[in-house]
């Protein structure tokens, strides 16, 4: 038997953070950074609303698909080597992205960032629980909710400012120096175990088959209503053929021996519950935030530093909330209250922000923004502590990796769902406000492009920017409605207290039923 695993001084764990919350800093700056430069970026390229809801689909759903294998991974090999070289795939793919000629580059070059912010994701979550006891790392969460707010709140307006000052392209660019520092302090400062083991098998048939069949469904809800019916033999086959993907690849998760999703932890009552919250909570959380800068900028004229600003009051909320409730779980040894009230919470923000159209008022939407910041940060990290203090250590990445791989896949449903409702919605809009000005919709704004708005007469945009500013609610009607979901999941959570030890307790001999 191996040895219990040796516990980290508070300098050494402090010492040891620095380099994995730079890096974890890194990923989500890079998110945050884009999302308020998108609508520019994709008006310079000559994009489309599709365009524009798979530069951000790509990149999650390539994080979806291989961050399970990276949790495998970590279980596995070195965990100081597979960040360090995550790190080196998000800075490669981030200039790359910066350098990208055309729309349909920038999604290729983005699908392989999400590879990198995968990885980067779940491998910090990973070697922090490796590190320090499910009790104790509530108060290390305050730290990481604290970094993971300053990059959601700095990178909004970082990204409006460098669009407005420096070009879009420095929103990739800014990357680099962050993840060569990374690097760098993580050579230095990280020191974890590795157990190595010589019976390594990878599942890369089944992490295949869930990245095709996810892939399928997702560019069938891209297309359907446009391209084809909805009932039509492409819709038949896509979602016939997406269904079938995923049944062989649940097959395949239970039949092979190191499977990439295990099915024997996700079943488990506790993992089973905070993962569909955490599928709930991810679709609300991506998929309605995505498209805020979207709105202040399309919708209400504002430029992308002006929309950074806008977005500030949601990430504060998840700073303080965070931050608050990591340091409250350390100290009660609890943590379902918390879960519970921020699905609360983030389900009245979403209900406010689904009432607003292209005249309300901004404060309003603040308060609202507040709310579901408040409630993605007193949930989304805390259904992950759930999960770890379920587990074994050995289980600790593939467990991690579970949990973020469904928070994942819920933001990539919920950025392609509420993506081809908003463009649906937005492309009927235009065409009834041309009609009724007497133009084609067909030859002004109703064809491919309606994001390069400074292109358009002064009456089209009026149109566009109403048109934009009253679909952005419905989505965020659609939102609360999924977090509902994750708010029934949360109340159905066993009440449990954080461990103290890095590893479950091995069953002593004499819990053995004795022989009569």
């Amino acid at each position: 038997m191996n040895a219990p695993p040796e516990q980290m001084s508070h300098r050494q764990i402090l010492e040891a953070l620095s380099g994995l919350l730079l890096a974890l800093f890194v990923a989500m700056l890079s998110g945050t950074i884009v999302s308020v430069a998108l609508p520019q970026i994709i008006g310079a390229l000559n994009g489309s609303q599709s365009q524009y809801t798979w530069v951000v689909t790509a990149t999650l759903l390539a994080s979806t698909a291989s961050t399970p294998i990276w949790g495998k991974l970590a279980d596995l090999f070195s965990k100081k080597l597979l960040l360090q070289i995550s790190i080196v795939i998000f800075m490669v793919s981030s200039l790359a992205c910066g350098f990208a000629q055309d729309t349909a580059q920038l999604i290729a070059f983005r699908a392989v960032q999400g590879i990198g912010m995968g990885a980067l994701q779940v491998l910090v979550q990973v070697i922090i629980a490796a590190m320090i006891t499910p009790k104790e790392r509530g108060r290390y969460n305050g730290y990481l909710g604290g970094v993971m707010a300053v990059a959601t709140v700095a990178g909004p307006l970082l990204g409006g400012l460098i669009a407005d000052q420096l070009g879009w392209r420095w929103c990739f660019f800014i990357a680099v120096p962050f993840t060569v520092l990374a690097f760098g302090l993580l050579q230095k400062t990280l020191r974890v175990a590795t157990v190595r083991r010589d019976d390594v098998k990878i599942d890369y048939v089944g992490a295949t088959l869930i990245a095709a069949g996810v892939s399928v469904l997702l560019i069938w809800v891209t297309f359907v209503g446009n391209s084809f019916d909805w009932l039509s033999w492409q819709t038949a086959a896509m979602v016939i053929g997406g269904l079938l993907l995923l049944g062989v690849a649940t097959w395949v998760e239970a039949v092979v021996r190191e499977p990439v999703v295990p099915l024997h932890v996700i079943r488990r009552r506790t993992p089973a519950l905070a993962i569909l919250a955490s599928l709930a909570v991810g679709m609300a959380m991506f998929g309605g935030s995505v498209f805020l800068g979207q709105y202040f900028q399309i919708g209400r004229g504002y430029s992308p530093t002006e929309a950074g600003l806008f977005t500030i009051p949601m990430m504060l909320g998840v700073l303080v909330s965070s931050t608050v409730t990591g340091r409250m779980v350390s100290k009660s040894g609890s943590v379902k209250p918390y879960i519970v009230v921020g699905a609360i919470v983030l389900t009245i923000g979403f209900l406010g922000l689904s009432t607003m159209d292209h005249e309300t008022s901004l404060v309003f939407i603040a308060v609202s923004m507040v709310l579901v910041g408040a409630g993605v940060g007193m949930s989304m990290q805390n259904l992950v502590l759930a999960i770890q203090n379920t587990v074994p250590l050995r289980e600790l990445g593939a467990a991690s990796g579970a949990i973020t791989f469904f928070r994942s896949l819920g933001g990539t449903i919920g950025v392609s769902v509420l993506g081809a409702v908003l463009a649906n919605q937005v492309a009927t809009s235009i065409a009834q406000g041309l009609a009724k000005m007497g133009i084609d919709a067909s030859g002004a704004a109703g064809g491919g492009s309606t994001l390069n708005i400074a292109a358009l007469p002064e009456p089209v945009k009026l149109v566009v920017r109403a048109a934009y500013g009253d679909a952005t609610g419905h989505i965020f009607l659609i939102s609360a409605a999924i977090a509902v979901v994750g708010l029934i999941a949360t109340l159905f959570l066993q009440p449990v207290k954080l461990r103290d030890s890095l590893d479950l307790p091995a069953p002593a001999p004499e819990e053995k039923s004795p022989v009569s």
